[in-house]
């Protein structure tokens, strides 16, 4: 591991626990965006726990790097669903920009770890 990537590592550990948490704890903001994304308050429970998961992936990526890499494709995968659903419920890109923006650090994340081996 380098700076780089334990800094990117922390950095979306520390968002992806708030945002897990905000969702699976179903906090009335969470709620009501939920709702406006026609998901019910399990399903996003469920997207929650998986934002929580991979924020400890992230953290247990910095012991061991496989980990962190799987993580951090995982939330990948998640900012891109989130750009999906944004753009189907007619977000503009004010509502999306934050899924694009972690999905790009994500990205960085892995580009950074797989080229420190």
């Amino acid at each position: 591991m380098n700076v780089a990537s334990i800094v990117l590592a922390l950095l979306l550990a520390v968002f992806f626990l708030l945002l897990g948490v905000s969702k699976v704890l179903a906090v009335g903001p969470m709620r009501e965006r939920a709702a406006h994304a026609g998901f019910s308050v399990s399903a996003y429970r469920g997207i929650g726990a998986l934002e929580l998961a991979a924020a400890l992936g992230l953290l247990g990526g910095i012991v061991w790097w496989p980990v962190g890499a799987a993580a951090g494709a995982g939330l990948v995968l998640l900012m891109a669903g989130a750009v999906v659903v944004h753009r189907r419920t007619g977000d503009g890109v004010r509502e999306f920009a934050p899924a694009v923006g972690t999905g790009l650090m994500a990205v960085s994340y892995i580009v950074t770890v797989l080229g420190a081996l």
